[in-house]
């Protein structure tokens, strides 16, 4: 595979508009469901339909591990803060109480901890980037609280509609999306009593599918089940920009912000890739994803990279021409 030399700090529209796939995975069997990349760790996990986990050196493009969950399944994923753990949510058997979410070592195949609670399938997950708390949303209509340490739920929020949960870079505050396209945000330490605000995206009432907020806190990345992107001040829930992209009836597209936040990457239902400046508000690249919808999309966080997913291939793409090694980028040191 070949390395990217430019430093994430110094991306522009040239380097966006150069990006071009460097690997290709296609021995997944049906759909990939989702896909992480570590904080720090040069690693990206991956979930499949064919109820495989997959571990990923993004820096050399390599397939590290594959581990299979027949049991259980395996839905969302998102890494713990270790490297080689993993906090993966269950397709089968969750209306008889069975565990909806499982905390996986990739080291030796085994599962640290299970949880109980949900009773239908998740459809959001995220961890805590300051401790060892995440966030559960299932269609059951609920939000879970929990701590990797202990099997109990911390706390339950109970909402209508498919809720979507994200914590900020900060850790401080987690956003919940709700019926209508409302955007509820929490304090983190003190999230029992009730939302501190309230977003509404005006004139745009369709579910939010996914929330992202950028690497300073600034912004908010909205995503919606109508395929329209926006991207929101996050303090006071003004609209910044919206884009549109082709609707993907069958298939649920993600959003991401590049780690300096200036640029939004999403995948199409005419199978392309997208990538538009935020601060010109217009586009600056779109490519042939050459993997028909991308349901996953998501930027490496210290990397000029993102990974791009759908049925049965995940692809790896940086600047064309780059040989040099991956340049790394501390975001604690950068003055937004």
């Amino acid at each position: 595979m070949r390395n990217a030399s430019s430093s994430v700090s110094e991306l522009n529209d040239g380097i966006i508009r150069n990006m071009s796939i460097a690997a290709l995975f296609s021995d997944f069997v049906g759909k990939i469901n989702a896909l992480d990349f570590h904080r720090t760790a040069d690693l990206l996990v991956t979930t499949g339909e064919d109820d495989s986990v997959r571990l990923y050196d993004i820096a050399n493009g390599k397939l590290l591990k594959t581990t299979h969950h027949k049991k259980h399944g395996a839905d969302r994923i998102c890494f713990s803060h270790h490297p080689s753990s993993v906090i993966c949510s269950s397709t089968r058997n969750l209306d008889s109480g069975a565990e909806s979410l499982r905390y996986l070592s990739m080291y030796d195949n085994r599962c640290l901890r299970y949880f109980k609670g949900h009773t239908e399938r998740v459809v959001s997950l995220c961890t805590s980037p300051v401790d060892d708390s995440f966030m559960s949303g299932s269609l059951d209509h609920s939000v879970r609280i929990w701590d990797l340490r202990v099997n109990a739920c911390q706390g339950i929020l109970r909402l209508r509609g498919r809720p979507t949960v994200a914590y900020d870079q900060q850790g401080l505050v987690f956003a919940v999306s709700m019926e209508g396209g409302a955007i509820k945000l929490f304090d983190s330490r003190s999230y029992d009593k009730g939302p501190f605000d309230t977003f509404l995206v005006g004139g745009d009432m369709a579910e939010v599918w996914d929330i992202k907020f950028s690497n300073d806190g600034k912004s908010m990345l909205l995503t919606t089940k109508s395929n329209n992107i926006y991207v929101l001040d996050a303090y006071n829930g003004e609209k910044r920009c919206g884009f549109s992209v082709d609707a993907s009836p069958n298939t649920t597209i993600e959003a991401t912000f590049t780690p300096d936040g200036q640029y939004v990457v999403s995948g199409s239902g005419d199978g392309t890739l997208n990538a538009w400046s935020i601060p010109a508000r217009s586009k600056v690249a779109s490519w042939d994803s050459n993997i028909g919808v991308a349901s996953c999309l998501k930027w490496a966080p210290r990397r000029v990279m993102f990974a791009a997913a759908s049925k049965g291939v995940l692809t790896f793409w940086i600047p064309k021409g780059t040989n040099s090694a991956v340049a790394s980028f501390d975001y604690s040191k950068e003055k937004f």
